[in-house]
């Protein structure tokens, strides 16, 4: 029997399980100091004397396992570039920046001198003037050009909230320009009579990747006046494009490096990111080019207080009995109402929908007890609502009429939140990188701030908590991605060449993989070799062939089966665990049962009821080993690394109380089963070593299962990923290695690059797995160390002791670090 633990792609996380009954400005640069929203007065309380109320009373002062104090720091100013244009200048200042910090005088002197450079400082550093100031120059420079158009600029963001905001904050600060400057954002919002003017005469376009893989580099020769005079790439949170998702972001860039090239221009590219190890590296893997580091942070940074929280055991039990903590939802709820009651301008980072629309609810409630008024100051911001929907609440936000708001990572990536006074996040947040970010968006006025990092009831959440130096004393990570990945590639070459024939000189520009995929696109029918190049064959739009997000195939509508609105939507591959029919879906505070999942026509009918119950999906998983890339000795065992195909089949769920967690039963579903070839690590045990550890067949199993749950936990302190991002395989005895073994792949088609750190981290990874599930407190096994809340075999068998046993046998005889593959 095989033990598995999913990925996001297909397994949704219900984190808020029990939650309802265990709880009875300026973005672009910070030189200067923003106004407080209308309607507040007065002088902020420092971060410790908030963290103190909070804090107040024994049972809530034993939540803090550690506080990090972080002072103070001077910023270092400079002069910029004399080639930036006096009236840009004049502009700045206007906007109460009298000078440039130091980092953004040199990547500005950069921009202007040709060279691509990437600004990775930390977050309200102002890296976006570093980037503003030279292209609002060349921009000017261009409008004073005989043919009109002029010099162009393109604006790549994340997401969609973070084009808008960067167009308000180019708008305030061009104003004193004229119309010389022309902004205007293009994305899927953008209606259909506005498109025409920007593309004709906007030299500032804002979009997202996905617009510009959809619908600019396909409909090239609408753009071409704009390409032809592109000047500057503008890449915005560029740490953001890890995985999967960068790996396509990469490809996109060829194509429009190779589109630009066609109409005779080879834009700068100026990319800005969070703090991240080796940032020109993982830059120039993006772009295909060399690329300049600006890191020296030359900004000042406000007194940060940073809280670790542990929420307290409860009297619940879990499966098996297990020992259940407070959820990081319940006890983000409480902290936000806090907050919201001590006048603090907050933001709770939330990992899930689910978990943002709860906390919301929460919050409001026990607010609306006292002061109604106070609840209708607080809201939730995720992804999925609808275009009007997230524009109303950015507004308000930024309008300073709400004072609470509980948000998903779409509101993590840049968005100008100017004038908070705390943040806290609900869970680590799957990187380091994440986490400061998601950390910096408080005190960006430059003023002391409040992060508080809530732990869930995980492995590493209880890791990191209890060991703060491996937060706040070890560099952030590298950013992993891989534009070889033939399953990112291909789609891309087929897009290329519908967009323009595909000749032998550009496949340099595509990777040393492109040559190889060709015959195979040939043979499949997708694409046609003549004498000037390779063809696009096929009537229906090449683009479609891939989601650049990495989910594949069309979202799942969210309809209301009595009204017919849509509700929103939900990726096709989160569909079967999230949308099933039966499941319980929460949207905007309302509780929906799903009657039918129509998969054919990817639509899921809901109706508004309240049952007392949520839903958790179960599932089957087998593993097969498809090629072995490579593999060590770990004592008798192996280490190996290579392709596997991973079978997922979701097969029923469970209906839970809320106010106990228990199980009331039960219901098949008959869902078709799915199948992904991808990457992974794997590593084998002999019956030697299992006698060393004194690991007996009845244990066998569990110590199999509650090792792999416990390294996917753990996996996301050496890779850029979270554990939604990877899924596991535990098998006592697996036909392909005939051994006890152990599987952690990437979830995504292809490999998405952690399997790969996996493996040449294995020996640090698996140590502190291992330290993690010795630690724990409890005494066979709990949410902390070695049960998952997404377990398709509902954790069980689990065997705590046998575990630490294997782990510490197998890490007996690990060699220091894995060759490079």
């Amino acid at each position: 029997m095989a033990f598995n633990h999913l990925p996001a792609a297909m397994h949704d996380a219900l984190e808020a399980l029990s939650v309802m009954a265990v709880t009875h400005s300026v973005p672009m640069a910070k030189n200067h100091r923003p106004r407080r929203p209308a309607g507040e007065t007065g002088s902020r309380p420092s971060p410790g004397m908030v963290l103190d109320r909070l804090s107040s009373g024994e049972s809530r002062a034993a939540r803090i396992t550690h506080t990090e104090h972080m002072p103070a720091r001077e910023g270092r100013h400079a002069v910029w570039p004399h080639r930036i244009r006096p009236e840009v200048i004049a502009a700045i200042e206007a906007a109460g920046i009298e000078h440039p910090w130091a980092h953004q005088a040199e990547a500005a002197e950069h921009a202007l001198d040709g060279e691509s450079v990437v600004i990775s400082t930390g977050t309200a550093s102002g890296k976006s003037l570093a980037y503003l100031a030279p292209v609002l120059s060349t921009l000017l420079d261009g409008s004073e050009a005989p043919n009109g158009r002029g010099t162009t600029a393109l604006y790549l963001a994340p997401t969609k909230a973070l084009a808008a905001d960067q167009r308000r904050a180019v708008r305030e600060l061009a104003a004193p320009l004229g119309n010389r400057i022309r902004p205007a954002v293009y994305d899927g919002d953008t209606p259909i009579e506005e498109r025409e003017w920007v593309r004709q005469y906007a030299n500032y376009v804002l979009t997202n990747p996905d617009m510009l893989h959809r619908g600019i580099l396909p409909s090239h020769p609408r753009w071409s006046s704009f390409l032809r005079s592109l000047r500057y790439v503008v890449i915005d949170e560029c740490h953001t494009y890890r995985g999967v998702f960068g790996s396509h972001v990469a490809q996109v860039l060829r194509r429009l490096r190779r589109i630009c090239a066609r109409y005779g221009s080879e834009p700068v590219f100026l990319l800005a990111s969070a703090t991240s190890a080796e940032p020109a590296l993982a830059a120039g893997r993006l772009t295909g080019l060399p690329v300049t580091e600006v890191s020296d942070d030359a900004s000042p940074r406000g007194e940060l207080v940073f809280a670790l929280w542990e929420p307290p055991l409860t009297e619940l039990h879990g499966e098996r009995g297990a020992p259940v903590r407070r959820t990081a939802t319940a006890e983000t709820a409480d902290l936000l109402t806090d907050l919201t009651r001590q006048g603090v301008r907050s933001v709770a980072f939330v990992r899930s929908r689910r978990g943002a629309e709860l906390i919301s609810v929460i919050a409001q409630e026990r607010l609306a007890e006292t002061d109604r008024a106070l609840a209708r100051r607080v809201a939730a911001y995720r992804g999925g609502y609808l275009p009007e929907e997230r524009r109303a609440l950015e507004r308000a936000l930024h309008s300073g009429e709400l004072l609470g708001l509980a948000a998903t990572t779409a509101l993590e990536l840049g968005v100008d939140v100017s004038g908070l006074d705390a943040v806290v996040i609900a869970g680590y947040p799957g990187t380091r990188a994440s986490l400061w970010q998601q950390a910096g968006r408080a005190g960006r006025s430059g003023e002391g701030a409040l992060a508080i990092l809530v732990a869930r009831d995980d492995p590493l959440d209880t890791f990191l908590v209890h060991h703060p130096e491996a937060i706040f004393e070890q560099p952030v990570e590298t950013t992993v991605l891989d534009p070889d990945n033939p399953y990112v590639l291909a789609p891309h070459l087929c897009a290329a060449a519908a967009e323009l024939p595909l000749t032998e000189p550009d496949l340099a520009l595509f990777g040393p993989a492109a040559p190889d995929l060709l015959p195979q696109l040939e043979g499949a029918g997708l694409l046609r070799r003549r004498s000037t190049g390779w063809y696009w064959t096929r009537r229906e739009r090449a683009a479609d062939l891939t989601d650049i997000r990495g989910g594949g195939g069309s979202p799942v509508r969210i309809v209301e089966a009595g009204t017919g609105r849509l509700l929103g939507t939900v990726d096709e591959a989160a569909s079967h665990t999230a949308v099933h029919e039966g499941a319980v879906h929460l949207h905007q505070g309302r509780t929906y049962l799903v009657r039918e999942l129509d998969l054919k026509d990817s639509v899921a009918l809901v109706e508004e009821a309240v049952p007392p119950y949520s839903t958790t999906a179960r599932d089957t998983t087998s593993i097969t080993v498809l090629e072995t890339d490579t593999e060590i000795p770990w004592g008798a065992g192996r280490l190996c690394y290579g392709s596997v195909e991973v079978t997922n089949q979701v097969v029923s769920f469970l209906r839970r109380r809320l106010i106990t967690g228990e199980v009331l039963g039960e219901t098949k579903l008959d869902l078709p089963p799915r199948t992904l070839r991808t990457r992974a690590v794997w590593w084998t045990v002999t019956e030697d070593q299992l006698d060393a550890a004194r690991i007996t067949p009845e244990i066998l199993g569990g110590a199999l299962h509650a090792a792999e749950h416990a390294s996917i936990g753990m996996l996301p302190l050496f890779a850029t990923c979270d554990r939604w991002d990877i899924g596991g395989v535990s098998v006592p005895l697996h036909p392909d290695t005939l051994l006890p073994t152990v599987f952690v792949y990437d979830g995504h088609p292809g490999g998405a690059g952690f399997a790969e750190r996996a493996f040449h981290t294995a020996r640090a990874w698996l140590t502190a797995t291992r330290e993690a599930i010795a630690s724990c407190e409890c005494e066979a096994g709990c949410p902390s160390c070695i049960q998952s809340p997404k377990c398709g075999n509902g954790n069980d068998p689990l065997h705590k002791r046998g575990a630490v046993r294997l782990l510490t046998e197998l890490l007996r005889a690990a060699p220091e670090a894995p060759p490079a593959t």
